[in-house]
């Protein structure tokens, strides 16, 4: 492929992305997700917010979000379900901006896919309930695991201990 196609597709990608026409969501695993809903029942539950993060895979703004800072002990909830997902005690400051655990609550508590949205591959990670959008994975994290699960909080909410 020459150079000026590479620069076509990879412009046809960035504008299908910020137009929000790239396919968004979860592969739903057999059987399908326990908790499914219409667009519009989605829409009705969820911020505009939450709806794009957790519905449409967007991304918000580091550093001005709910939990990137947040220290109190507790449960985070996926916001779409209120499925626990994270402990505070496996929450760490990964100078990116947004919350980042080094595991779930428990490893099923969230499944992953692979995305390719930005032309190269990351491991996006989903709610394993209700598919929702949280974040993606990274092997930059720290001990035990080594990973960095930097997560939305748009696609949280948090139960104090």
């Amino acid at each position: 492929m020459n150079r000026r196609n590479v620069l076509k597709a990879g412009t046809v990608g960035i504008l299908a992305y910020l137009l929000d026409l790239w396919p968004a969501g979860a592969e739903e695993p057999e059987g399908g997700f326990e908790i499914t809903k219409t667009d519009e029942e989605w829409r009705a539950i969820l911020t505009a917010e939450q709806y794009g993060v957790l519905r449409k895979e967007k991304t918000e703004a580091p550093f001005k979000n709910a939990y990137h800072d947040h220290k109190a002990p507790g449960i985070y909830h996926c916001a779409g379900c209120d499925l626990p997902l994270f402990s505070s005690k496996t929450k760490y400051d990964s100078k990116t901006g947004w919350p980042s655990f080094w595991e779930p609550i428990e490893p099923t508590a969230v499944g992953t896919r692979t995305d390719w949205r930005l032309f190269f591959s990351r491991t996006e990670v989903h709610c394993r309930r209700c598919g929702g959008h949280l974040g993606h994975v990274f092997d930059d994290g720290p001990p035990p695991t080594g990973l960095r699960y930097c997560i939305n909080s748009a696609a949280l909410t948090f139960v104090s201990a």
